[in-house]
């Protein structure tokens, strides 16, 4: 199973969740947001601070990848158009995660954010843990 935890408050990791969900027509992934108890569980379990959001996080095959790796895995386990990202993953991580961390040290700014963690619909319950 593969998990995408998310900043549940981000606009933007929401419309990613969104779009994500929208493209993944067999179901693959599942979410569940930084904050919520199951999320918190799954960073302890994987030795990741439980206090900072400013990462998505991917557990894939049991694998824990964060920043721009975790963007890149998951654009290459959407498939489709989203995997022709996937080679960028041999530019060096520190370059790559520079540009993210730009992007989400703004991102409240940029996107805004919510008072509370989405709540999905019944029909996508099953999809967030």
């Amino acid at each position: 199973m593969n998990i995408l935890l998310f900043d549940g408050v981000c606009n933007l990791c929401n419309g990613t969740v969104q779009f994500i969900i929208k493209r993944d027509k067999k179901a693959r992934f599942r979410f569940a947001s930084l904050q919520s108890d199951k999320g918190q569980a799954l960073l302890q379990e994987h030795n990741l601070p439980t206090r900072e959001f400013d990462s998505v996080i991917y557990i894939r095959n049991g694998k824990c990848y964060q920043k721009s790796t975790a963007a890149l895995y998951i654009m290459r386990d959407l498939g489709g158009f989203w995997q022709i990202f996937f080679p960028l993953i041999i530019v060096p991580p520190f370059l790559r995660n520079a540009v993210y961390s730009l992007i989400a040290r703004n991102r409240y700014r940029w996107f805004g954010r919510q008072e509370s963690c989405m709540l999905p619909t019944p029909e996508l319950k099953s999809r967030f843990l």
